[in-house]
């Protein structure tokens, strides 16, 4: 059963400068939501989220 497909994309130059910013952005907020939930959790032992 297949369950996924992979695909080869080749950006040009404005596509890998937009694909670089926005996932930087993206690693960004999700390690700090990541560090705030873990603050969350030690300061309270519980997770609101």
């Amino acid at each position: 059963m297949l369950k996924a497909y992979k695909y080869r994309i080749y950006p040009n130059k404005e596509q890998q400068l937009f694909f670089a910013k926005t996932f930087g952005c993206v690693r960004f907020v999700y390690n700090k939501v990541l560090a705030d939930r873990i603050h969350s959790y030690q300061v309270s032992y519980s997770c609101t989220i």
